[in-house]
């Protein structure tokens, strides 16, 4: 086995050229996976994973001498192991590493015997008898000449490798039991009984398969599914540095296969850095010698450059010709044209492996298909059983379907006749003006995209691209004609662009822009990606090609898509269908994007999908109420679901909600780690039946609660099984009792409680000499606190800064501790911290003409004359607001006064100022928090066009707002200032992404002034 797998053939044997296995070989990202079937396109299924994968993320990666260890939490031993993987992702190179590993002596030395089969080679035996002994000693000799007839007593390994290539009948229903591995039965019989466990129970099986071929083994039957993801993105450069010993070579060829992003996705199959390093290694000579020789940019350019190599290889190994010479000769296009009308006959049955009676079927003589591996050898190659059965494939699938798409343009270019016409059962309703070549072309898109598993996706792409002029020139000699005029090129272009505006799935979609990168049309996308960058993406008057252009940028994008944040692109419910694409690959932010319980059905199939990777929810600021709440629960159940961080606050959530949830994530193993529920109303009951989740983060700020629900919250941190960290109960009224009773489970040495947020919870300085009290006890894990917002008194607060000193000289607190030590009022609440107040001053180069300014600047009214003020880009052209000059940071307060009709907001800079339109109004889009007041009061909130009405049960009259803004955990209050109290009116709770800026709008007759604090 040594001797057998230390020489690895890339592509396949080059004699006298073997490259050491141990030298190449590069480590794969293996996951754990499911049994699940995908029968996709095999480039879909790695488009897709590329878009998925987080070089930071939470699956599960194994390495190959661990094939067979239990990862941790699991207690059954693992007997059978299903690998699955596409085609040329390195499966066969993975077990071979394995084997040349043990044989080496390097790891799993508890195994006696590695015993490594092909289904290639089992497939010969089909009409064969052998009991399992005969069958070990017939492929492994030396087993038999040193007298071993029985493997029960060691630790055996058997791989059988390519279960997708099986041409046996594997039945496991039917099938006798065979238990003696003596007894001689049929192949398929002793493959079948091994995969039960009748025969060597105690044997490990490891077999390997291509995605749409893992269902013929029942999954009851397999202990563990892992799977082969290829190269991530760091391995793809360790391969080409490895392969390209010259630092700088390398360096020059990662660097290209970056800028085209087909390239960079394929070449997380290794088969395909292979391919690329053969034509960028052979252009590179060429660019040293003809300056003018453009590297491959597409996918078609890459094939016809690789094959065009190979053509060459020929010409001076075989034929004894010269470097310079053309590459093409009278044979080599016949081997060409021959080879490809194997490639399209078999891909139609989606056949990898041809066996001789396969070449006979399509018209190829045997001792001819020995020529041609023995020629083309990096395109097609021959294999020998035990029995020199000749076994014949593609170096790989992508090989292949290039092939098959030339040989459907040669024929068609050469005779007229459309070999995909023949596969349709009714000929397409083309216009007579139409020239034959664009119905070609557009018959092609069509057929494709008829196709529901996008098995004829790659073939497309290079149809298309071979359509083009610069690319039927690099095969110059082996196309006697050329054919497809430019204007036809943009005719299929125009066709696609037509389809992308049709309602295609988001896979057809991709595909198609696959298909303007080969045709060299970038125009849809270059058109999106401007906007981008400029902040002039207007998404409510997206075509629908344009839509789908956003989500190819999206996904092609380099940037991280681990959070999505919607907002970004528009707040609402089409964008989140549009984008959906973009949303199942990333943990995704949605928190007040105007969505309603409507969105929530997609969500939890999303959450509930066999394939779903969502971490990561962000729903805050929706109006989902208990009904969305209950449809998402149904995918939080789900076994499926992986949700670690759910964010629901100000969702309208109440007790009926809150029951449902708890009761979901009950069932599903605890994979939630983080709920926030802030600002919902819960109540007491609500919370209680939170208590049996096992959280590490709690969020219920702002949820109208009382001290009565403090005896839950401390059974909670007092329980054995207590795994809360953070706990936020911000805004609520708890009082000094609720903080008494808090604190007796603060004191239980089982409580883990590291962050405790109580702001804003009318706490006295009774409450903080029983918190003291905690802090002092040697147990306490508690490293942040926040008191904010509460009146401790002063000695409170004396008490406090003297245990944070000590706790800092002790090392157990970091300085987080957050307290008020100013403006304590007679009420016993604490209006704000002197550190948040802030000083607003009026940006004069935003306030619109009808607004007039006095008071140092710090007073704006409404008048009737427009007042002069020079030409500013930043001014407000049609309404009568205006921003503050400095953005805000960290945490912010400020009060102002008011008279008549005005919008006290808070906005993001780049609010739109110029049009006469209702969404540059503060409130009225997702870059805007609005207040509303009236000289009756408060009156109501807005932001992204959705209102929410505030109700005071205060008498007061007073027209004083107070605003507290903290930026980096989201919130922002308003709040009445009456009689030197604060009464707490709406909190927002969001993630801001941006610098924010107090604004104004004043109605007629109204005004606003700053006050001093």
């Amino acid at each position: 086995l040594k001797k057998k797998f230390q020489c690895l053939f890339e592509g396949i044997a080059k004699a006298g050229n073997p490259t050491i296995l141990n030298q190449i070989y590069t480590e794969l990202y293996i996951t754990e996976g499911t049994a699940e079937v995908n029968d996709e396109h095999e480039v879909r299924q790695i488009e897709t994973t590329s878009r998925r994968r987080k070089p930071d993320g939470p699956e599960t990666t194994i390495r190959q001498e661990d094939i067979f260890k239990a990862s941790p939490g699991r207690d059954e031993p693992i007997r059978t192991v299903l690998t699955k993987g596409v085609a040329g992702i390195g499966k066969t190179v993975l077990t071979q590493k394995f084997t040349l590993d043990w044989a080496e002596s390097k790891t799993n030395q508890d195994i006696k015997f590695i015993f490594p089969f092909t289904f290639r080679e089992l497939n010969v035996l089909k009409e064969k008898n052998f009991s399992l002994l005969e069958l070990v000693h017939h492929f492994f000799t030396k087993t038999k000449e040193v007298g071993i007839c029985s493997f029960e007593d060691f630790q055996v390994v058997l791989i059988f490798d390519g279960l997708d290539e099986c041409r046996l009948p594997l039945d496991f229903h039917k099938t006798k039991i065979l238990t003696d591995p003596t007894k001689s039965t049929s192949v398929d019989v002793l493959l079948t009984n091994l995969i039960r466990g009748n025969l060597l129970p105690s044997a490990h099986l490891w077999i390997t398969t291509r995605p749409a071929a893992a269902n013929q083994i029942p999954p009851g039957y397999i202990d563990m599914v892992t799977e082969v993801r290829g190269f991530t993105d760091p391995q793809k450069e360790e391969y080409f540095r490895k392969r390209f010993r010259d630092e700088e070579q390398a360096s020059r060829i990662i660097s290209h296969i970056k800028t085209s992003q087909s390239l960079h996705i394929m070449c997380h199959i290794p088969v395909f850095c292979w391919i690329a390093a053969t034509v960028l290694e052979d252009v590179g000579k060429k660019r040293k010698e003809e300056t003018r020789t453009a590297l491959p940019t597409t996918l078609t350019e890459m094939y016809i450059h690789f094959l065009v190599v190979q053509a060459k290889v020929k010409k001076v190994k075989y034929d004894g010709g010269m470097e310079t010479d053309p590459p093409w000769s009278p044979e080599s296009k016949q081997m060409v044209e021959s080879l490809g009308k194997l490639a399209f006959e078999q891909l139609q049955g989606d056949n990898l492996i041809f066996y001789e009676s396969d070449l006979t079927d399509c018209g190829i003589d045997i001792s001819a298909a020995s020529v041609y591996s023995g020629v083309f050898t990096q395109i097609f190659k021959e294999e020998r059983g035990l029995y020199k059965d000749k076994v014949f494939c593609f170096i790989h699938l992508s090989v292949q379907e290039f092939l098959a798409a030339l040989h459907v343009h040669l024929t068609f270019i050469n005779s007229g006749v459309n070999l995909l016409e023949k596969q349709q059962e009714t000929t397409q309703n083309l216009q007579e003006e139409e020239s034959a070549d664009t119905c070609f072309y557009k018959g092609a898109v069509n057929k494709a995209l008829q196709s529901s598993n996008g098995q004829l996706d790659l073939f497309l792409r290079f149809l298309l691209g071979l359509s083009l002029q610069t690319n039927q020139s690099l095969l110059h000699g082996l196309l006697e004609q050329t054919g497809c005029s430019s204007q036809t090129n943009l005719e299929t272009v125009q066709h696609i662009k037509e389809r992308l505006s049709g309602n295609l799935s988001a896979e057809k979609s991709i595909n198609l822009f696959h298909c303007l990168n080969e045709l060299n049309e970038h125009s849809i996308l270059e058109e999106i990606q401007q906007s981008l960058r400029s902040g002039s993406l207007a998404a409510d008057k997206l075509s629908p090609a344009q839509w789908s252009a956003l989500v190819f940028i999206l996904l092609s994008s380099e940037k991280d898509l681990f959070v999505f944040d919607l907002k970004k692109y528009s707040a609402s419910e089409k964008a989140f269908l549009r984008l959906l694409p973009v949303i199942k690959c990333s943990s995704i932010a949605l928190g007040g994007c105007n969505l309603s319980d409507r969105i929530c059905e997609t969500l939890s199939s999303l959450l509930s999908s066999r394939s779903s990777c969502l971490r990561e929810l962000d729903l805050s600021n929706n109006n989902l109420k208990d009904s969305g709440v209950k449809v998402l629960s149904g995918g939080l159940e789900g076994p499926h679901s992986k949700l670690e961080k759910l964010r629901l606050s100000s969702c309208s959530v109440t007790e009926e909600g809150c029951n449902a949830l708890t009761s979901a994530l009950n069932s599903n193993h605890y994979h939630l780690r983080e709920l926030d529920l802030s600002y919902n109303n819960p109540g007491e009951a609500g919370v209680k039946m939170l208590k049996q989740l096992r959280l590490d983060t709690l969020r219920l700020s702002g949820c109208n609660l009382s001290d009565r629900i403090c005896d839950t919250l401390s059974s909670v941190l007092s329980s054995h099984s207590s795994s809360l960290r953070e706990l936020d109960l911000n805004n609520n009224d708890l009082k000094d009792s609720g903080v008494k009773t808090l604190c007796g489970g603060l004191e239980s040495p089982y409580c883990k409680l590291e962050i405790f947020r109580l702001s804003g919870c009318l706490i006295t300085e009774e409450g903080c000499t029983v918190l003291i009290s905690v802090l002092n006890s040697n147990h306490s894990t508690l490293r942040e606190l926040d008191l904010s917002y509460n009146d401790p008194g002063e000695a409170g607060v004396k008490l406090l800064k003297q245990k944070l000193k000590i706790n800092i000289k002790n090392k157990n607190m970091k300085k987080n501790m957050k307290l008020d030590d100013g403006s304590i009022t007679a009420a016993g609440l604490c209006l704000f911290s002197p550190s948040d107040s802030c000083q607003l001053t009026f940006d004069t180069n935003t306030v619109n003409t009808k607004l007039k300014l006095s008071d140092n600047n710090r007073k704006v009214a409404r008048v009737e004359e427009d007042q002069s003020y020079p030409d500013h880009p930043d001014r407000f052209d049609f309404h009568p607001q205006l921003l503050c000059r400095d953005g805000l940071t960290g945490r912010c307060y400020w009060e102002v006064e008011w008279r008549g009709n005005v919008y006290i907001s808070v906005s993001y800079r780049r609010i739109r100022r110029k049009e006469n339109a209702k969404h540059c109004l503060f409130g009225w889009n997702d870059q805007s928090w609005s207040l509303y007041c009236t000289d009756d009061g408060p009156h109501s909130v807005r932001h992204n066009n959705r209102q929410t009405s505030i109700s005071s049960s205060s008498s007061s009259v007073s027209n004083r707002v107070a605003v507290y803004v903290d930026c980096p955990s989201g919130t922002l209050s308003f709040y009445r200032v009456s009689s030197e109290t604060l009464i707490h009116l709406h909190t927002f709770s969001t993630t801001f992404t941006e610098l924010l800026y107090p604004g104004f709008r004043v109605l007629f007759g109204a005004s606003v002034s700053l006050c001093g604090i």
